[in-house]
């Protein structure tokens, strides 16, 4: 599964902003939340990441930066898991590209 624009759920501190500016000929303007690319995005990222689903971590999930594994041996307990996963992505509003996202292999 692959999260969708996660970066972009982390809000940058205003002592940021100065930081992620930039100009063009229509004016200047900043990012409120993370863009994508910045150096240490993807640890950034990650962080939240792990905690958020750290009781899953190592039993039934894993998780690089914003791809995510379900995995189970067994059909009856995979879609357990993958609910206990949906539900953890609604809680923090998180969501999926399901052009991603494949499900069962």
């Amino acid at each position: 599964m692959d999260a969708s624009q996660g970066y972009h759920k982390i809000i940058l501190t205003p002592e940021d902003h100065k930081r992620v500016s930039f100009i063009t000929s229509a004016g200047t303007f900043c990012y409120v939340a993370m863009p994508f690319g910045l150096k240490n995005a993807e640890a950034t990222y990650q962080c939240p990441v792990d905690k958020i689903f750290h009781p899953q971590i190592g039993r039934n999930f894993k998780v690089y930066v914003d791809d995510m594994l379900v995995k189970n041996k067994e059909a009856r307990s995979y879609v357990a898991d993958l609910e206990e996963t949906f539900s953890v992505l609604r809680k923090y509003k998180l969501k999926l590209n399901p052009g991603k996202c494949a499900f069962g292999v």
